[in-house]
């Protein structure tokens, strides 16, 4: 018996290991040859609603790939849940690289504040590289009165639970850069989620909420016009898309700096071949100039890193913002 067992077992694991080297060169054959093919649909799936700064990158992204590739690349908006409606969605996808997602804060590094996700995003999920990052606006209604974060804080301490600022969703960046701020700040200022940072947006602009914590592309047509105003901007200098709003370490809050980010990321079934060939592409997409000064345009920043470099990046935003989290008691359940 122990001598069949020796057999079988030796046979297995030739198989095995033929099967593992069979698989590799699979991967490696469909990455060098035929990924992407022509006859494929390929989709970035945003997350998010139609017109935020998620969707601005997707459609870029789409538009330059689809170049490069010569074939399209179509967007599509699944909201909902802070984001994770459509990171569930892209795990749920067959794992051949024809579905790519553009991720966010909420999506990789605040998930805690979801304990019932029906996925695990930092297993599930793998970050192909990260896309751009970019400071917060914190923007208010016309009708508050305050024109800085100095200002802010003592109007929500003078009148607690009166300033409400609104966010696309539990967990979003958006959300959890209110969230430092009040945790910086102590105003108790009130958290109002939406489905998406548009329609929070249109709340905002109907006065129905006074602040939100916004990225730039987003409102910088609204402050420019004169329908909001900038406060502070969160990184360590000002905007050059807007000049005239101090930081938030000018304003006071030395310690208030922040900037959200986005990746593009897959289902971390992916074969690994395939998710190299996709991080060259959009690494070198990303890094052209037209590419980057589109990015500039909208406030942002390429960042555009390698694999080892995006997964460390991640893991140390995921450290920073459990605390935020756990320091906030924040739970979206």
């Amino acid at each position: 018996m122990d001598k069949h067992w020796g057999t079988w077992g030796r046979r297995s694991a030739g198989l095995g290991l033929v099967a593992v080297a069979a698989a590799l060169l699979g991967g490696a054959a469909l990455a060098q040859d035929g990924y992407p093919n022509p006859a494929r649909q390929l989709r970035i799936v945003v997350p998010f609603t139609a017109g935020g700064s998620s969707d601005v990158q997707g459609r870029m992204l789409a538009d330059r790939l689809g170049r490069l590739w010569g074939q399209p690349v179509v967007v599509e908006n699944k909201p909902g849940a802070g984001g994770h409606l459509g990171g569930k969605y892209v795990v749920d996808q067959p794992a051949d690289g024809y579905t790519l997602m553009v991720g966010s804060i909420g999506l990789h590094a605040a998930y805690g504040v979801y304990s019932k996700l029906t996925y695990n995003p930092g297993k599930d999920l793998r970050v192909v590289t990260v896309l751009a990052e970019m400071p917060h606006v914190v923007v208010a209604a016309p009708a508050l009165p305050a024109k800085n974060l100095s200002e802010l804080t003592a109007l929500a301490k003078g009148q607690p639970n009166s300033v409400h600022f609104g966010s696309a969703g539990v967990g979003s960046s958006v959300h959890m850069m209110g969230e430092l701020y009040k945790l910086q700040s102590g105003a108790p200022i009130v958290h109002v989620p939406y489905r998406g940072s548009s329609a929070a947006l249109n709340d905002l602009l109907g006065g129905q909420i006074q602040l939100m914590f916004e990225n730039p592309p987003t409102v910088l047509a609204h402050i420019k016009g004169g329908k909001l105003k900038g406060l502070a901007v969160t990184g360590k200098g000002r905007l050059a898309a807007l000049p005239d709003v101090p930081t938030a370490a000018e304003s006071g809050m030395k310690d208030y700096v922040a900037t959200s980010w986005t990746t593009v990321a897959v289902s971390s079934k992916v074969p690994e071949a395939v998710v190299k060939k996709l991080s060259e592409d959009i690494r070198k997409v990303v890094n052209t100039p037209e590419f980057r000064k589109g990015l500039e345009e909208q406030g942002m920043s390429a960042v555009a890193n390698t694999l080892p470099e995006a997964d460390a990046f991640v893991a140390r935003e995921k450290q920073r913002w459990d605390h935020v989290i756990a320091e906030g008691r924040i739970s979206a359940n």
